[in-house]
């Protein structure tokens, strides 16, 4: 009976999702665009750290809020700590793919080495990689979606764009340059963020404030969240910020990246078909 269930769930879920995007169009055409919502607000971690499980997982579930968590193939952490890497997807926290192995671009990257200089992949290895990637990830989480980030925010091999090879395979991807767009001007192919880098919860309160007065996405990009990576937030600032969402949830729909792409997937192209009638 559960099988049953799941399966009728899986089936009407878009339709569901569609009919609450066509009433969110019509009935709140300005002011609640988001979910019935006025933003959307994305937390998202990269590198696969213990802080995200230690840290973060239980800071997030205590408020009720699930973020994604952008994690590496090759990561030892990924490998050591499976159980609770799966034990967080299965509470409703997005694994991301962030590839195999992390390629960046070496160019003025000292920490980057031969084996993982994305300047001597080719674009077959690199989607190979990602593919390698989400593979792994479905062995944890049982997951057939996920969005994808780009290492380093690096979009091209050579004069090469490697996403649109997999673009498919994915609702969104997300980038790292700082900036918040409207529904109708995000770009699901290379999504805008802020990169958190010993900022205090001033500053990122003040971001979620900018994001609701201008009903937009707001994603967050972090790192460590109390150490464990040399770009890092404190702990207590962060839980200053999540203490803000909660406060303020009226208002900001939280929810991880994979739920808010296929939300505004859908949105675009029901507006756009609306605006074509």
């Amino acid at each position: 009976m559960k099988v049953f269930y799941d399966n009728y769930f899986s089936m009407v879920k878009p339709l569901f999702i569609a009919l609450g995007i066509l009433l969110s169009v019509n009935v709140f055409p300005q002011e609640r665009q988001w979910n019935g919502k006025k933003c959307a607000v994305v937390l998202t971690y990269d590198d696969a750290l213990n802080v995200h499980l230690d840290n973060v997982v239980p800071a997030l579930d205590a408020k009720g809020f699930k973020g994604t968590f952008y994690v590496m193939g090759s990561s030892d952490i990924l490998s050591k700590r499976m159980s609770d890497w799966r034990n967080a997807a299965s509470e409703g926290h997005e694994l991301g793919n962030h590839t195999l192995t992390h390629p960046c671009d070496g160019n003025g990257r000292p920490f980057v080495n031969p084996e993982t200089d994305l300047r001597l992949f080719t674009v077959e290895r690199a989607v190979r990689e990602i593919r390698v990637t989400n593979t792994l990830l479905k062995a944890i989480d049982g997951k057939d979606k996920r969005t994808f980030a780009y290492p380093c925010g690096n979009l091209k091999i050579g004069d090469s764009l490697f996403y649109p090879k997999v673009e498919n395979e994915f609702p969104g991807a997300r980038g790292v340059r700082a900036a918040m767009n409207t529904i109708h001007k995000v770009n699901l192919e290379n999504i805008d963020c802020y990169m958190i880098n010993n900022n205090n919860a001033e500053y990122m309160i003040d971001l979620v404030k900018k994001a609701i007065d201008s009903k937009s996405l707001l994603v967050f990009l972090f790192h460590g969240v109390g150490g464990e990576h040399n770009i890092n937030v404190d702990l207590a600032e962060h839980n200053k910020l999540i203490d803000f969402l909660k406060e303020n949830e009226n208002m900001i729909w939280v929810a991880p990246m994979v739920e808010v792409t296929e939300y505004v997937k859908e949105y675009q192209k029901v507006k756009f078909i609306s605006s074509n009638n």
